[in-house]
């Protein structure tokens, strides 16, 4: 590029810029006012929705801003709109939480307006790879070593780690920011110090424990510290990221779902208030010949049934419900001011699972649907979810991957499929014992899980063998997704005893093309998963369209 050339370019970003700036001073205020105005939000449909605004504003900032020269806002935009993600996502969001995003938004709004961020200039600036998506864990651990150690092993999962070598530190740090979850490495006192820090917020955090012994006292001063899990030295870090998943995946997971059909609108609209003050999903139905459409559209994961209406009757309407197979998991309770026993036993073998009688309190309301919703939910998750893994099962991953398929025929859109295999398995369970083979699949599982995204299904589709599918991902964008993972799950590692190992794997990815169906690609993956074993295993083959 010649000088001319290099000057009109240069004249014509910083024209750009400048555009930019008095934009952003705009944005920034808006940001301001809305952030401002959260938690003066009465309803919680309403924060969430103001929630959702500031979580767009901040996604659009996260990827403008720093294109613009302006590095660090844009990078704590993007950690500012994970915090939203996952407040969103949660089924019982934190006030603590909400209080403390408020702050760190308006903070990052004056700090921008000061000058104090840091800039870089806009003919080299690039937009920074963001921070891992996963959860912040805060580490309480003395020994810099071990606490390093643990950083790299939980990084390779996803998870963002700040490791604090003092309890004076992490207190701090929590007052600032709060984590979701802590890791703490049991020393004389600090978990008492710790239970103190857990009483004095809105919601204790999710808390792991790492003792020095495995006597009674010890895992007692965890309890009443409000540890969810007890683990001694030598450390398996594999299975404490396991148990850390699960915990984590109890607080955001999703709301539940639930459909009330009753006549009586305003009365639906009471309970449908109730229910969803307790975090829950609902939509109200007053036309019973809309059912099946609400049904497919919704996807309830419970009916709230009243039993008498003018046309049908709740019976029949459950009858009609139980006629699909597509829903004979969910739950179906009548609500119904029928107190005769003899008339409810014979509602009940017709269809339907339970009875809640009128009139009900509203917290009565909330605790039965809660109770019934959730064991709905527990036993969906073990007929479709692989019980080691907690992942799709064979079947159920296969159904996705046609889903998807079809999806992408429809929109144009490309979709990938991956296959993948744990390399020299065999020996795995051979030399280290099957328990040490469970626990290197359940970390390739929560692995992929931490990676990938929500839309993305991951199912166990044979033993050691896994299928991905990933909805708009073209197959080279999967192969560099899959090469990171390859990569991260090679340098865990795992122990049998005192005995350490490590793990890898090979992939085979196909990409939708043209009509082919899910069976096909799901071949074409397979075959690029025999092309990088016969290639020398631990790699990621594409596989070439017929």
């Amino acid at each position: 590029m010649n000088d001319s050339a290099g000057d009109t370019l240069r004249s014509q970003l910083q024209a750009l810029n400048e555009k930019f700036a008095e934009r952003l001073n705009d944005e920034l205020t808006e940001l301001d006012q809305r952030a401002e105005q959260l938690p003066q939000a009465r309803e919680q449909e309403q924060r969430r929705h103001m929630m959702f605004d500031l979580h767009e504003r901040l996604h659009r900032l996260a990827g403008t801003a720093g294109t613009f020269g302006f590095t660090t806002l844009g990078e704590q935009s993007r950690v500012l709109e994970q915090r939203a993600a996952r407040w969103l996502d949660a089924a019982k969001p934190s006030g603590q939480a909400l209080s403390a995003f408020v702050s760190a938004v308006r903070q990052l709004v004056a700090a921008e307006r000061a000058g104090s961020l840091e800039r870089t200039p806009a003919m080299h600036a690039e937009r920074q790879d963001a921070m891992a998506a996963g959860c912040r864990i805060y580490l309480l651990e003395q020994d810099e070593e071990a606490g390093q150690a643990m950083c790299q092993t939980l990084g390779n999962f996803g998870y963002e780690v700040l490791l604090f070598p003092e309890i004076a530190l992490l207190q701090t740090a929590v007052q600032g920011q709060l984590p979701d979850a802590l890791i703490v490495s049991q020393h004389d006192g600090e978990l008492d110090a710790v239970s103190a820090l857990q009483q004095s917020l809105d919601a204790p955090l999710p808390l792991l424990v790492i003792g020095h012994r495995v006597d009674f006292v010890s895992q007692l001063a965890a309890v009443r510290a409000g540890a969810k899990g007890y683990f001694t030295r030598p450390l398996d870090v594999t299975r404490l990221e396991n148990s850390l998943e699960n915990i984590l995946n109890l607080q955001l997971s999703e709301p539940y779902r639930v459909l009330i059909i009753d006549d009586d609108e305003d009365l639906a609209a009471r309970y449908s208030l109730v229910l969803r003050n307790s975090q829950m999903l609902v939509e109200t139905l007053s036309d019973p010949s809309q059912l099946f459409d609400v049904m497919r559209a919704f996807n309830p994961e419970m009916v709230l049934l009243d039993m008498n209406m003018p046309e049908f009757t709740g019976i029949e309407l459950a009858q009609m419900i139980r006629l699909n197979d597509e829903w004979l998991r969910v739950p179906i309770i009548y609500l119904s001011a029928e107190t005769d026993i003899n008339r409810q036993m014979a509602a009940l073998l017709k269809a339907g699972d339970d009875f809640i009688t009128k009139p009900i309190s509203d917290n009565a309301l909330a605790a039965a649907v809660y109770s019934h919703v959730q064991r709905a939910r527990s036993l969906s998750m073990a007929l479709s979810r692989d019980s080691l893994t907690g992942l799709l099962k064979h079947a159920d991953i296969k159904e996705q991957a046609a889903l998807e398929v079809e999806r992408a025929l429809r929109s144009g859109k490309p979709t990938s499929v991956v296959m993948l295999d744990l390399d020299h398995f065999k020996q795995v369970n051979d030399q280290y014992g099957h328990a040490a083979g469970d626990n290197v699949i359940r970390s390739l599982a929560n692995l992929m899980r931490q990676r990938l995204r929500r839309i993305d299904s991951i199912g166990r589709y044979g033993g050691e063998e896994f299928v991905a599918v990933l909805p708009d991902c073209p197959a080279d964008q999967a192969k560099r997704i899959f090469d990171e993972i390859r990569e991260r799950f090679a340098a865990l590692t795992f122990h049998a005893g005192a005995r350490t190992f490590s793990v890898s794997l090979s992939a085979g990815i196909s990409e939708t093309n043209g009509s082919a169906s899910a069976s096909t690609l799901l071949e074409r993956a397979d075959q690029g998963l025999y092309a990088a074993k016969h290639r020398g295993r631990n790699q990621v083959q594409i596989a070439q369209p017929d």
